[in-house]
């Protein structure tokens, strides 16, 4: 609910009163001592007007002008009554049925419907009904990049692009958790069920290419770090997240379901949710806890969701062959695998959609800004909201906590999340930002910012030559433990633990600067490195000053 600041109280011990008024409803607050019916008594004889009794609330309420009231012992304070209006309620039939709309405080940001850019989003899945009454008009692009129409024959991606843009308060079906989204529908579903990273990956630079904002993947791999032989990590799906982080995409992504994975509860988030820059969402039940299916992750688990009992649209092809349910065209007439629909699946599209209406008050958002704003407004999860398994903090089960859509709107209103313009660059190579120095200068000067969950490592390639010394030094903007490094040309990847040889400087002292220099011995593509070495409730800037002297 939008409340508005009440004026300051109007006290009569400072006989501080409108020098006139009308005869509005006054509310009257009583002393602790006063006994409501002399006061009473005593407002009647100066105004001519019965006050009301508040009870059980120590006040009163009178029609009168409150400069008649002055000098009546036992009133404490005078003012105006104020109306507060309730939160825009979508007139959708079955919106009262969207539980989680409601657990996210989806619409508690406004009062009316809200005029916002629109923002292009991509749901990554297994197609939508197309011709849905509560979807057809939302749809901006289609494509199918295993055969045939993005036509959605199973069910799975028109329950996630419900939940994210089902039309809003037209008296049809429910409503959809994001005015602002236009989809772009992306089918990689194949007939037989199957979900191939090659299609994915040319998905998401379709999505990208044509304006896609926002991108919804609720599908992935297992991510199993102690046993490499079933770890389904693909470079072709993180190049295709980077591609899309690159062109000012935020991405997000559900972080699995146990029934996918070797034992229930499962320790790893799936791919991509455990790639950088993605936001990772897990579930909650309507009690708050975090359910068994949901995967646990300390590092990519990034915000819970609803995740149970998900109302949305569904193909309406599939609904027909329950010819008697009534709710045609949505879940509660969907096949059996989706009745209810349950799963990480559908907690990530809630996500996506405040990723979108953030973009839509704020357009000029970069993704990580965007990430940011929804991990650190999530509501810590703990024994007090409803899951006993949750520590205080950012935990496995929940990561920040549970989706806040009032919150992450609200927050525009404060300071944002510092930028970085240079992502992603997370590693050597390929992977780094190329600083260039124009003709004749010196000095660059980097602005940048790293998240120690989401991006906790900035990697620049400087070219030195043989004999040029580079001197490097490293501000954040808040006390932080960072370290700075330097590695040679021949470095590939600055994970790679063999070869932490071709690292040549290091800087991780406890002040709040570090320094390093180095005299090239041989020329090439050098790559800086700067890491937050421990977490910090948010994202951390920096500043970069780099010099090369011949």
């Amino acid at each position: 609910m939008r409340l508005r600041a009440l004026s300051g109280a109007l006290t009569l011990a400072a006989l501080v009163f409108p020098a006139s008024g009308l005869a509005a409803s006054y509310t009257l607050g009583l002393r602790p001592s006063a006994d409501p019916a002399t006061v009473a008594a005593a407002v009647e004889r100066a105004t001519g007007v019965r006050p009301t009794s508040l009870t059980p609330v120590h006040a009163l309420a009178v029609r009168a002008s409150p400069a008649r009231l002055r000098g009546i012992a036992g009133i404490a304070w005078v003012e105006r009554d104020r109306l507060r209006r309730v939160a825009f309620v979508p007139t959708d039939p079955l919106a009262p049925r969207q539980w989680y709309a409601a657990a996210n405080h989806a619409y508690d940001a406004w009062e009316v419907p809200p005029p916002l850019a629109p923002v292009r989003v991509a749901v990554i899945d297994s197609g939508i009904d197309l011709a849905h009454p509560d979807l057809a008009h939302r749809i901006a692009g289609s494509k199918s990049f295993v055969g045939g129409t993005a036509q959605d024959t199973r069910g799975h991606g028109t329950i996630v692009a419900g939940i994210i843009a089902a039309e809003l308060d037209n008296d049809v079906g429910i409503a959809g958790l994001s005015p602002a989204a236009e989809l772009l529908v992306a089918k990689v579903v194949a007939p037989n069920g199957t979900i191939s990273v090659q299609a994915e990956a040319r998905a998401i630079h379709w999505a990208v290419d044509h304006g896609a904002r926002v991108l919804n993947i609720s599908l992935g791999g297992l991510r199993d770090p102690r046993n490499p032989s079933r770890d389904t990590y693909s470079r072709l799906e993180q190049e295709a997240i980077a591609y899309a982080v690159g062109k000012g995409a935020v991405i997000v992504a559900a972080v699995g379901n146990a029934d996918q994975a070797p034992q229930t509860p499962w320790r790893f988030a799936s791919y991509p949710a455990a790639l950088p820059h993605v936001l990772g969402v897990s579930a909650l039940t309507r009690s708050g806890a975090s359910p068994a299916f949901s995967n646990r992750d300390a590092v990519y688990n990034d915000v819970a969701a609803p995740g149970e009992d998900i109302l949305s649209t569904f193909p309406r092809s599939l609904t027909a062959a329950r010819a008697a349910c009534v709710d045609q065209g949505y879940t509660p007439c969907a096949t059996d695998d989706f009745r209810p629909p349950d799963g990480t699946s559908f907690s990530a599209p809630q996500a996506t959609a405040v990723a979108a209406n953030l973009l839509g008050v704020r357009p000029l958002l970069r993704p990580e800004q965007v990430t940011a704003i929804i991990e650190r407004t999530a509501v810590d999860a703990n024994d007090g909201t409803g899951c006993r398994a949750c520590g205080p903090g950012r935990d496995a089960y929940t990561g920040w906590g549970a989706l806040d859509a009032t919150g992450a709107i609200g927050s525009l209103t404060g300071t944002l999340p510092p930028r970085d313009a240079n992502e992603p660059n997370d590693d050597a190579g390929e992977d780094a930002y190329r600083l260039y120095f124009p003709a004749g200068e010196k000095a660059r000067f980097v602005k940048a910012s790293v998240d120690f969950w989401d991006d906790q490592d900035d990697v620049y390639g400087i070219f030195l030559h043989h004999g040029e010394t580079l001197y490097v030094s490293l501000v954040p903007a808040q006390r932080a433990r960072m370290a700075l490094a330097l590695w040679r040309p021949e470095t590939v990847s600055i994970s790679d633990l063999a070869r932490q040889d071709l690292r040549v400087r290091i800087s991780a002292t406890p002040g709040r600067r570090e320094r390093i220099s180095w005299t090239a011995d041989a020329p090439g593509w050098h790559f800086l490195q700067t890491r937050l070495t421990a977490p910090t409730g948010t994202p951390v800037a920096y500043r970069l000053s780099i010099v090369r002297v011949r």
